[in-house]
């Protein structure tokens, strides 16, 4: 499985950020105007290669003493062919915290702590979050037809949980355009384009890794430990598509789906260096997420 920390939370001392007003409602259609209290709901439906599933989200919003908005979200009900997927017990606890407001540095959960079977879809809501958050902060995007190309210049993102995936990391930049935006519908349509940057951030551990699987230079590498002591380990160039509907009236996210291609090549090392390798073979990650509001 495949999966990231939303690469927003790596732009936060980017100078392009930093300071500076968030841009005024009128400005910006996308502005996420929040409630206190307010309670919404998730419905996510997800296809990872053969894993298919479904998993929902209920949050709440709160507000600090600062003024600071915060949508805190517990996850439940999941399911495969029809069939219930139990979590973890201490998951009826866990909160998974993330914001649409400008004002609020978004924090990255600690993935160490989460049931593993979470991991993908705490990863993907917060893209979906992410990419809404960092159009809000930029503020380009205020008419129909707006386009706005944002090179990160951070760190790659990291999906590890330390024990099983020894390393998983991608690096991409954003590629944004407001496609719509409809008064009479009361709805914009965002498309955020996740590309490899022309150099490349991730870690590559192994000389046989430098090699591009494409035009541009690897931007996705994963390493995963085997119950045999064997590691399997991939790279490859990643790039994924993420579309959502925004309300006009309030900000919030409607609906929004993921269309995430990774293409790697992946071999079997005996050894942690990944030096003792089989043969390289090729391997096509397909994913697809959905998520709704629920009414």
């Amino acid at each position: 499985m495949t999966a990231k920390i939303a690469v927003c939370l790596l732009v936060i001392s980017c100078p392009v950020l930093a300071g500076g007003q968030s841009p005024s409602v009128s400005q910006n259609p996308l502005h996420r105007q929040y409630r206190p209290g307010e309670t919404l709901a998730y419905q996510m439906h997800a296809v990872n290669e053969s894993w298919e599933y479904t998993i929902r989200a209920d949050g709440t919003v709160t507000q600090d003493a600062s003024g600071k908005f915060t949508e805190e979200y517990q996850w439940s009900k999941m399911q495969s062919g029809g069939q219930p997927i139990p979590l973890r017990a201490d998951m009826a606890e866990f909160r998974q915290r993330i914001t649409l407001d400008p004002n609020t540095i978004p924090a990255p959960p600690d993935l160490t702590k989460v049931d593993p079977k979470l991991i993908g879809p705490i990863t993907d809501f917060m893209t979906f979050y992410a990419d809404l958050w960092l159009a809000n902060k930029l503020g380009q995007l205020k008419k129909a037809g707006d386009h706005f190309y944002f090179h990160n210049p951070m760190p790659a993102s990291s999906w590890a949980d330390g024990t099983r995936v020894i390393l998983g990391q991608s690096a991409i930049d954003f590629d944004m355009t407001l496609k719509s935006a409809d008064a009479a519908a009361g709805t914009a349509v965002l498309q955020v384009k996740h590309v490899p940057p022309e150099k490349t951030a991730v870690k590559l551990p192994a000389e046989w890794m430098q090699t591009p699987v494409s035009a541009l230079p690897n931007n996705w590498v994963g390493v995963t430990k085997q119950t045999d002591g064997s590691y399997v380990a991939a790279v490859g160039q990643e790039t994924f598509d993420v579309l959502m509907t925004v309300s006009l009236a309030d900000g919030k996210i409607l609906s929004a789906t993921i269309n995430n291609l990774v293409k790697t090549v992946e071999r079997t090392c005996k050894d942690e260096a990944l030096a003792q390798c089989d043969r390289a073979k090729p391997h096509m990650i397909l994913r697809k997420i959905e998520i709704e509001l629920v009414k």
